[in-house]
């Protein structure tokens, strides 16, 4: 049996987010036949065209950007989860977005499936940077799950302090997200096809 690789974004660098404690719980959940690995974005330099460009040859491409375009490359589908920042996605996975979209003959987000979870610490639930990066993310022409999307409000109601779900609803309902996602990365993974 095929095992499919799914590559989970996280959008808060913070050790014990709640992002991050969803993002474990949506890996939990995703059905047989799939793995999920959280892929850290941490440490990847600012994008720079620079580095893409053969007409500045003295700007080496970091190692950093290579290793992480390989990676999303090697995934058949790749799962955001983010907290919202000022209304929008925070620096740190825009500027993941924008590593993985370059160079233009060679972008690694091309074909994958993909699915958002967004949170809020508010009652918001993080419509804009789920939005926000929907926006950024259409630009590929990627596949992605469409209604219901999932906006988590008031996150730290929803997770124990061990930073499980804490309300059988919100489990289940992350459970036919990714569940969704699952079969349209079945579907349509680039992987699958080569």
């Amino acid at each position: 049996m095929t095992t499919h690789q799914i590559t989970v974004l996280v959008g808060s660098l913070r050790r014990a987010s709640y992002a991050r404690q969803i993002a474990k719980q949506a890996i939990e959940l995703l059905p047989e036949g799939f793995e999920g690995r959280i892929v850290e974005i941490r440490d990847l330099p600012l994008y720079d065209f620079d580095y893409d460009d053969p007409a500045v040859p003295d700007k080496v491409l970091p190692a950093e950007y290579t290793a992480f375009r390989d990676t999303i490359k090697a995934s058949d589908g790749v799962l955001f989860v983010t907290p919202e920042n000022n209304r929008t996605v925070p620096a740190c996975l825009k500027n993941a977005v924008d590593i993985g979209s370059k160079p233009n003959s060679d972008v690694a987000w091309k074909g994958l499936p993909f699915g958002i979870i967004s949170h809020s610490v508010g009652r918001m639930g993080a419509y804009s940077a789920h939005k926000n990066l929907r926006l950024a993310l259409s630009y590929f022409d990627l596949p992605s799950p469409g209604q219901p999307e999932v906006f988590l409000g008031q996150s730290p109601t929803l997770l124990t302090p061990e930073g499980r779900f804490a309300d059988p609803a919100t489990a289940g309902f992350v459970r036919d997200y990714v569940g969704r996602f699952a079969g349209l990365v079945r579907e349509r993974s680039p992987r699958q096809s080569a």
